[in-house]
């Protein structure tokens, strides 16, 4: 197996305005070819898109409007989690020596149909997601006694940390208090508690080993790979855990020949505030009991390692963007690049993504 390297990124600021899909993957996937070195558009094999809109033929597409002719071009759609899908496909394409350099575009517009699992009969009338958000939330501090602070930590945390992201889609900052005065959705839910659906796109460029040398000073190399699908059906998973982010940790760690306790930076999904409490216990970062805590204590003390550029939350949730947009982020973490984000020798990052109620996760560790 040939390594893989990251060795390009760019992307477009995420956005509530309706985005017109081909010009949004064209800004992003020309931001990251600008950011390599020695470019040469015959160098690109491979043309990636990751997405949940209805627009046909992108990959073949952007590979025009870029001037590339690969040889492997396709999209790919996994709901929530599209981008890191497409970002391992584009790694198995590399290191089977089917390809040596593969270019990965992600991009939603703010009114992708692709928020609602119409197939899942189990939820009745209850389609949209904010649905398992709240039942997740209401296991949660049942379970757990997680507290309505506790959660409102999160939102508010990532706000804050939105607010030094050039490309995130809300630079506004948040209080606890805010946060738990906002809106209420359901009974657990309140609009702050939620990510937004928005505008944007997130390009990355990896590379085989011996190509990354040519077109990066500081290539950044994935290390692990976990993924796991347990079903499609909300209803068959067990509130309260995500087995298949569990699952993906497991099998990520012992690729990249980790433990938990050795990740600097981690960015997880945080679609709903819950889900970066449940995330942060299944990845064995802390304890389920002991995520609030956690939380709060980075929270209180500034500390960035969860979710630096301010998370789904606060940078806002583009489906087929935000796998890209988070690999994007620890890529420059490694790379010291994160300016006001950036986390003190940060060496081994991890990119948490997941779809429909965690029925499905992917887990990738990077290594400077």
């Amino acid at each position: 197996m040939n390594k893989v390297a990251i060795v390009g990124t760019g992307q477009t600021k995420f956005s509530k305005d309706e985005g017109d899909v081909e010009k949004l993957l064209f800004e992003s996937a020309s931001n990251c070819i600008q950011s390599v070195n020695n470019y040469d558009s015959n160098d690109i094999d491979g043309v990636l898109v990751s997405t949940n809109n209805n627009s046909k033929y992108l990959g073949a597409i952007l590979s025009e409007t870029l001037g590339i002719r690969p040889k492997i071009s396709h999209s790919i759609e996994h709901l929530c989690s599209s981008g890191t899908n497409a970002i391992i496909s584009a790694y198995a394409y590399i290191s089977s020596g089917l390809s040596d350099m593969v270019l990965v575009s992600g991009v939603e517009s703010a009114t992708n149909p692709g928020q609602v699992l119409e197939w899942d009969r189990s939820r009745g009338n209850l389609e949209h997601p904010i649905y398992w958000g709240s039942m997740l939330t209401k296991s949660h501090k049942r379970k757990f006694q997680t507290t309505e602070e506790e959660l409102a930590i999160v939102s508010a945390k990532n706000h804050k940390h939105a607010m030094d992201n050039p490309f995130a889609y809300s630079n506004e900052p948040r209080t606890i208090s805010e946060v738990m005065n906002s809106k209420q959705i359901t009974d657990d839910l309140r609009i702050l508690d939620c990510s937004r659906s928005c505008s944007g796109s997130s390009s990355i460029l990896l590379a085989s080993e011996e190509k990354a040398k040519i077109f990066s000073d500081q290539p950044i190399e994935i290390t692990g790979i976990g993924q796991k699908t347990t079903s499609a059906s909300f209803t068959k998973n067990i509130l309260g855990e995500i087995e298949s982010t569990r699952i993906a940790a497991d099998l990520a760690y012992k690729m990249a020949k980790i433990e938990a306790k050795q990740i600097d930076v981690a960015e997880v999904h945080d679609a709903f505030s819950v889900c970066e409490l449940m995330a942060i216990s299944e990845l064995g970062l802390t304890s389920n009991e002991k995520s609030g805590e956690f939380v709060r204590d980075l929270f209180n003390t500034e500390n960035r390692m969860i979710n630096p550029r301010g998370g789904l939350i606060g940078a806002g949730h583009p489906l087929g963007a935000t796998g890209i947009s988070q690999t994007i982020e620890i890529t420059n973490q490694l790379q010291g690049k994160s300016d006001k984000r950036q986390i003190s020798n940060a060496k081994i990052g991890l990119i948490h993504n997941m779809s429909a109620a965690g029925t499905s996760s992917s887990i990738m560790v990077l290594k400077n």
